[in-house]
């Protein structure tokens, strides 16, 4: 089954959802239009079909810059983008094992339970820091001045890297994930480019620092690693960081910026949030699920073929997942269009997974919880000062301001 899915209308970002609902019931399985010169993609959008997936061995990542790009369907890389693949090459998201699994175990120690309960009451002292003009002066941007700079602060502190920066960061994040979208341009790839030469030379002006002088960081342990295959090269370094400043914030600022809006068009749940009926924990898995902040994920076809919802999808054929579409079907959850931040269901698969599933998970999940803890206790009385506009992006769903009043 054909549906052309125009994901970048400014009435679907708005409010994918009801689109969501007549695919998931009347095309579960379709097929649209892939990015500028591929050839169309496969798209899941119920739950236990994403879920599977996201877990199958038959279905995995490509490497962009080194796969056979005929026979998976791509076009030619264009000329002068090397920089950027540079960063993205070991990136976690894009490898397989024997890579993925090297990689992932070097740095999953800087994310394990015991080591982010002792980031808590950091993470909270931040958020106050933070908080405390925001209650003097009763008007703030949720993103610009509290969302985004407590998520990356926060992973910056974990990774070794100046917390100062933070502005900076976030300006090359955004414009390398770009290129994330189905829509990018001309301009975008140009942009993403240079972000990734910055954002490099950035970092391995760090890593300089850290093998003259080596602190308890990450950054410090990625520089002195050692595997099997002996130590890490700067690329592969420079990546690592890369990557887990950029994902190390995404989920979380526009996991918030899209939950204070659905609590601000919800006040009752609001009212459970402040009144303490509902704990924060609780109601950050709602968040994750309701509007997700990431709404695809994509695999290809690795094996001979895959077989799903009746279609046989064959070798080479690239194959999407719709996780916010997966996150409202109510063949698993229940009034999957009801907005309850008592649910606390952690099954929605926002988070993706297999082996790709999303190593700062628990570091999203303690940071959504800490910062609306705090914003519920310090700013219960809130409303938005006008209503949000969606900026055109449809895989990394979240907003550029979302500006509010302490009532």
């Amino acid at each position: 089954m054909t549906f052309v899915l125009d994901a970048y209308d400014p009435e679907f970002l708005r409010d994918p959802y009801p689109v969501f609902d007549r695919i998931r019931e009347e095309t579960p399985v379709f097929r649209g239009p892939g990015r500028a010169g591929e050839r169309p993609i496969w798209f899941l959008t119920r739950h236990d079909d994403v879920r599977r997936a996201l877990r199958d061995r038959r279905l995995g990542r490509i490497d962009q810059p080194t796969v056979d790009r005929e026979a998976w369907g791509l076009p030619p890389l264009q000329d002068g983008l090397e920089p950027y693949y540079e960063v993205e090459h070991w990136a976690l998201v894009w490898l397989e094992p024997p890579n993925h699994t090297k990689i992932r175990r070097l740095v999953s120690t800087a994310f394990t339970m015991r080591r982010l309960a002792g980031l808590r009451p950091r993470i909270a002292e931040l958020a106050d820091r933070l908080l405390d003009p925001i209650v003097e002066r009763g008007r703030f941007d949720l993103v610009d001045d509290y969302a985004a700079p407590l998520s990356v602060q926060v992973i910056a502190e974990l990774l070794g890297v100046p917390t100062e920066d933070w502005r900076r960061m976030l300006d090359w994040s955004s414009l390398i994930t770009q290129m994330y979208e189905y829509n990018i341009t001309g301009a975008d790839t140009r942009a993403a480019v240079t972000a990734s030469v910055e954002f490099a030379e950035y970092c391995r002006d760090l890593m300089a620092r850290r093998r003259a002088r080596p602190r308890d960081d990450m950054i410090t342990a990625l520089c002195f690693a050692r595997t099997e295959d002996g130590t890490l090269t700067d690329t592969q370094i420079v990546s690592m960081i890369i990557t887990l400043l950029n994902a190390g914030h995404e989920a979380s600022v526009n996991t918030l910026a899209n939950g204070m809006l659905a609590l601000m068009q919800h006040p009752d749940q609001w009212g459970l949030l402040t009144g303490g009926e509902v704990d924060p924990a609780t109601a950050a898995e709602e968040l994750f699920r309701w509007d997700a902040p990431i709404q695809t994920f994509d695999r290809w076809v690795v094996a001979d073929s895959y077989e799903v919802g009746g279609q046989r999808i064959e070798q080479y054929e690239q194959v999407t997942v719709l996780l916010g579409c997966a996150n409202r079907d109510p063949r698993h959850f229940d009034s999957p269009n009801s907005f309850r931040i008592g649910r606390g269901d952690p099954t929605h698969v926002s988070f993706g997974g297999g082996i790709h599933h999303c190593l700062g998970a628990p570091l999203a999940r303690l940071e959504l919880e800490v910062a609306l803890a705090r914003l519920a206790t310090r700013c219960p009385q809130l409303e938005l000062v006008e209503q949000p506009v969606r900026p055109p992006r449809f895989v990394l769903r979240g907003f550029d301001s979302l500006r509010f009043a302490l009532a």
